[in-house]
This record gives structure tokens, C-alpha cells and sequence, in this order.
């Protein structure tokens, strides 16, 4: 089984940029969304969100998976157990699979609801 490389130097500084250009363009959507402009502090709250979520989004493919999320929790001090983690993945999702978007997390931290995540 062939193992997945990371690429290195500038390949890796490429892939960065471009996975913020797309997270940056999420955040306008929410920023130009009426849904969310009463929120206090958006800018600020999205900026750290982007931060966040590029940390873990450890294969820069646009989704947080299982152990990204695993680590995330972990790191915030709140371990979660695989089926836990699997649920949670679920009532975030907006699609099919065990990853999460980075439209989805912000739905979650914006959201009215108490979110696991919530920072």
C-alpha cells in the first residue's frame, strides 16, 4: 500500500494558499449572508475560525476527517471515544461521507446551538 507524501517546500506553501483563497471566499459568503450580520465581531470570529480549521485540516483537502477531528479534540482538552466522533461528524455534515466542510464547521461555531466545538 502506497503511502500518501506530503508535498514539501514551495509545493506545501502552494497548497496553503490556495486552501486560504477558498476558505477566504467562504468567509465573505458569511460575511455578505444576512443570516449572520447581526452576529457581534463576525470578521474577527471567522478569522480565528479560519485559523483553526486550516490547523487540523491536516491533508488540505477541504474537510476535517475523523482523526483530524480526533486531534482537534484532543488538543482543546475534550478526547472524544471513535463513536462519538462518528456522530458528530454526522450531525455536522452537510454531505455524505466522515468529513466535515469548512462551510459546515462555521454553520456549527455561528450557530445558536451549543456546539461540542464551540471555542
Amino acid at each position: 500500500m502506497w503511502k500518501k507524501l506530503s508535498p514539501g517546500g514551495k509545493a506545501f506553501g502552494l497548497l496553503k494558499a490556495q486552501q486560504e483563497e477558498r476558505i477566504n471566499e467562504i468567509n465573505q459568503q458569511f460575511l455578505d449572508d444576512p443570516k449572520y450580520s447581526s452576529d457581534e465581531d463576525l470578521p474577527s470570529k471567522l478569522e480565528a475560525f479560519k485559523k483553526k480549521y486550516m490547523e487540523f485540516d491536516l491533508n488540505e483537502d477541504g474537510g476535517i476527517d475523523i482523526m483530524s477531528l480526533k486531534r482537534m479534540m484532543e488538543k482543546l482538552g475534550v478526547p472524544k471515544t471513535h463513536l462519538e466522533l462518528k456522530k458528530l461528524i454526522m450531525e455536522v455534515s452537510s454531505g455524505p461521507g466522515e468529513t466535515f466542510s469548512y462551510s459546515d464547521f462555521l454553520k456549527m461555531m455561528l450557530g445558536k446551538r451549543s456546539a461540542i466545538l464551540k471555542m
